[in-house]
């Protein structure tokens, strides 16, 4: 199984203790360059990436689809998104809307962050979600909407 990753998933992780959620689904995971540039700005996500070995860094070849999806994403975005194709990635974990919209029309298979956590409480990897959703509102301002906290809170069955 191929699974790349763009930032935010990675760094929302960090910061609710839970990047291990990411092994513990996929085993390994393939972040671009450009993501590792993006999630090194933080100099304490630099090192935890460093000393993770489940998360492999590669850059992608086709510079051609890299340049074309720059024209309307971010760097780390267009990478994430065009490794994903050159792979034929088998999940693409992605958060923004108009990268997600953008990987949809490649046909590539998308998850977000919430995605993943209800994939980790649905495998028994997590005990409760309510905290961590609460912990992204309130703390780390991850902006969720009403509906959708309820509805993921339904999803894993704490309402």
């Amino acid at each position: 199984m191929v699974i790349v990753s763009d930032t935010s998933i990675i760094t929302n992780l960090i910061q609710l203790d839970q990047l291990s959620l990411l092994e513990k689904l996929y085993g390994e995971v393939v972040i671009p360059k450009r993501v590792l540039i993006e999630l090194a700005k933080i100099p304490e996500q630099a090192e935890i990436i460093e000393n993770t070995q489940w998360l492999s860094i590669q850059s992608t070849s086709d510079q051609a689809t890299y340049d074309q999806l720059k024209k309307q994403l971010d760097e780390g975005e267009s990478e994430a998104i065009a490794l994903a194709l050159e792979l034929k990635a088998d999940l693409l974990l992605l958060d923004e809307r108009r990268g997600r919209s953008v990987a949809r029309q490649h046909g590539i298979l998308i998850s977000g962050l919430l995605g993943v956590i209800i994939e980790a409480k649905s495998k028994g990897y997590l005990n409760k979600v309510k905290p961590l959703l609460d912990k992204l509102n309130l703390d780390i301002g991850f902006w969720i909407s009403p509906k959708l906290y309820q509805d993921v809170l339904q999803v894993v069955n704490e309402l």
